[in-house]
């Protein structure tokens, strides 16, 4: 199975829930992987959640019954000091 990625973006001052801004699947998933890690942004690995949030088109806000899962990455992200407000 080829290795997935998504990216998300959440400024609570600017969107309604978190939007999906990247995702691609085996080299493409290497670089959004890279950039990330290059930009100093956490890295939370799930693959389910990532199976999931592949089926979302670019742009679109993640669906009520995703929050629960998205909240705990975002969690995730902000105690690893790198989340921003």
């Amino acid at each position: 199975m080829k290795k997935k990625a998504v990216a998300l973006r959440y400024e609570r001052t600017r969107d309604l829930a978190p939007k999906v801004v990247a995702k691609g699947a085996g080299k493409v998933a290497e670089r959004i992987v890279r950039t990330a890690k290059d930009a100093n942004v956490t890295v939370y690995e799930d693959e389910h959640l990532a199976q999931l949030l592949m089926g979302l088109e670019l742009d679109s806000v993640i669906p009520e019954d995703m929050y629960q899962a998205v909240a705990e990455v975002l969690s995730y992200v902000y105690q690893a000091g790198t989340g921003k407000s």
